[in-house]
């Protein structure tokens, strides 16, 4: 499978159109009106910025339903509509499914040189205040993209690989490149960073929510941190969508609610008593109460798009010695977490390659022998190790973890126990995810860090994760050789190679054991039946479930009719 950049330049392809296929998902007549309300991936975590500029990972997430992007999936592709996706991953678009959003069209011009044509007549709507009402143009994404890479708050090298970005008319831009980069795509097109933001928006103070304004289905109306945020249907978005051989003018809701909400129970109950129409994250061990509580609901389950890991320091003594982060590894026994935190349902491998990356995700069984020790429950050669590693005794260290995350305050919990076994003593530290995610990214964070972090696609996850300077790289990972070998992958074309390199660096760093790697969980999503045109879809781009929620509809009297 040829990634979208690769197809890109070996074939030069026009854009997809924006309208769908008739869909192959038998739900009934769209409706408008009604309100989505909704129990998010990210449920226990209010916005963190409004502003792209920040270099937020969850930017998408909650300024989505305004700021678009060049290019999203294509959701004619996914299960539901007789495709093969289904598009649950956090910033993984496969070359056969994206679609231009913003973008009409796109050529290679020559190597290094990328020209794209815009929509013509996308508008953004008036904004007191803030803008008029006014077409959108190249101008705006020139000026997007070079605000991205003069930000203080980018990641190192992010957009490095772009020479100069330059609107050629009003609805073509033109992006040179310095050198090939493999992600260019992803980076400035449709990632976590490819909102396109206008300037007046900047200029009236992009941080406040109440300036928000973009070209997308939806307008935000109200935001109250740590509770919720509200957006309301934009009445001249552009998109429509075919269903049943007839176009229908998209968003199809009114309203959609995100609610946010820390305390499990009341999650689930909101969920129960028809309170959230969705909920799209469930603990494996709520499922099957609220199965016999609420027969009624509809599922999906997916293997998680985010690895679970203990994170040592390898800048601090005793993580810099691999037999001490191999005795870390050898005495967790992941079959029992499985069974014990995840009731069954997680799998013991896999991150930081998923096994939806098709070409460059190896299993385990195919794994060098040295990797397969790690993850095979061993507690008494990890004593042999730490006490090789001059640690006969153990010792004792800090591990932080985010507070929100129910299953890691547990996990936490059951690691503490394993350690104590070989002589290593947790000192644990809950955080609010704010404080949590700060001590990352300035570096703060304690020797060991327990975390979720998404795979977000196949070179980035190795990149991102290990090599300096990045900023989801909690174990400090530095070896300039590997740092190397990650550049010369982004810098080659062809994808079999690209898999090929991958595989090796995976192999390389899963040896190197800079994490404790821990099983990664099956994510389940619940909805009720009024929801329709949905079967568990959590994105359609970098954590960017927009594409989604304004194809959904509400069945109003199939609603009334359960009595919720």
């Amino acid at each position: 499978m040829k990634t979208f950049s690769s197809c890109l330049h070996a074939c030069a392809l026009a854009g997809a159109i924006a309208v769908a296929p008739a869909t192959a998902f038998a739900q009934g007549k769209p409706q408008y009106g009604g309100e989505l309300r909704l129990g998010t991936v990210y449920v226990g975590i209010s916005a963190l910025s409004w502003d792209p500029a920040d270099y937020n990972w969850k930017i998408n997430h909650d300024a989505g339903a305004q700021y678009e992007v060049l290019w999203a999936g294509d959701l004619s592709k996914s299960v539901k509509n007789g495709g093969k996706h289904r598009f649950v991953a956090d910033a993984w678009l496969p070359s056969d499914a994206i679609r231009g959003e913003l973008a009409e069209s796109w050529k290679w011009v020559d190597p290094l040189t990328v020209e794209v044509k815009l929509r013509k007549g996308v508008m953004y709507p008036e904004k007191p205040g803030v803008m008029k009402s006014r077409e959108f143009v190249a101008d705006d994404v020139v000026y997007a993209v070079e605000r991205q890479q003069k930000s203080p708050k980018k990641i190192p090298e992010y957009l490095d690989h772009i020479a100069k970005v330059t609107a050629k008319d009003k609805h073509t831009v033109v992006f040179n490149f310095k050198h090939y980069n493999a992600e260019w795509d992803y980076r400035w097109g449709w990632g976590y960073y490819s909102a396109i933001v206008p300037k007046e928006v900047v200029e009236a103070g992009a941080s406040n929510w109440k300036n928000v304004n973009g070209t997308g289905p939806f307008l935000l109306q109200d935001f109250q941190a740590g509770n919720s945020n509200t957006y309301v249907k934009n009445p001249n978005y552009w998109d429509k969508e075919k269903i049943g051989g007839q176009e229908y003018k998209l968003p199809f809701v009114d309203k959609v609610t995100y609610r946010t909400i820390k305390d499990e129970a009341t999650r689930y109950s909101l969920l129960r008593t028809g309170k959230l129409d969705i909920l799209e994250v469930i603990r494996a061990s709520e499922v099957e109460d609220l199965k016999k509580q609420a027969p009624q609901l509809k599922w999906s389950r997916t293997l998680a798009m985010a690895g679970t890991y203990m994170a040592m320091r390898v800048d601090t003594k005793p993580f810099d010695d691999i037999r001490v982060r191999q005795a870390m590894n050898m005495a967790v026994d992941r079959q029992a977490i499985i069974k014990s935190i995840y009731s069954g349902h997680a799998e013991v491998f896999g991150f930081p390659m998923h096994p939806d990356y098709v070409g460059y995700f190896e299993p385990l069984n195919a794994m060098p022998k040295a990797v397969q020790d790690l993850f095979t429950y061993n507690p008494t050669r990890a004593k042999q190790l730490l006490a090789e590693a001059g640690y006969p005794n153990g010792f004792t260290f800090k591990v932080q973890y985010n507070s929100v995350n129910g299953t890691h305050a547990d996990l936490v919990q059951m690691l503490a126990a394993y350690y104590d076994k070989i002589g290593v003593k947790l000192e644990i530290q809950p955080m609010e995810y704010p404080a949590f995610l700060s001590a990352m990214t300035t570096r703060t964070n304690a020797p060991l860090y327990l975390m979720d972090n998404g795979h977000t696609n196949p070179t980035t996850s190795i990149r991102k994760n290990f090599v300096k300077g990045q900023v989801w790289n909690p174990s400090q990972w530095d070896d300039p050789a590997y740092e190397k070998k990650v550049s010369e992958v982004l810098a080659e074309r062809d994808e079999g190679k690209r898999q090929i390199m991958l595989k090796v660096l995976t192999r390389e760093i899963l040896e190197k054991a800079p994490y404790v790697w821990l099983p990664t969980p099956y994510n389940h999503v619940a909805w009720w039946p009024w929801v329709k045109n949905y079967d568990g879809e959590l994105r359609a781009g970098a954590v960017r479930p927009w594409p989604i929620y304004s194809r959904i509809w509400i069945d109003q009297e199939l609603k009334k009719k359960m009595g919720k």
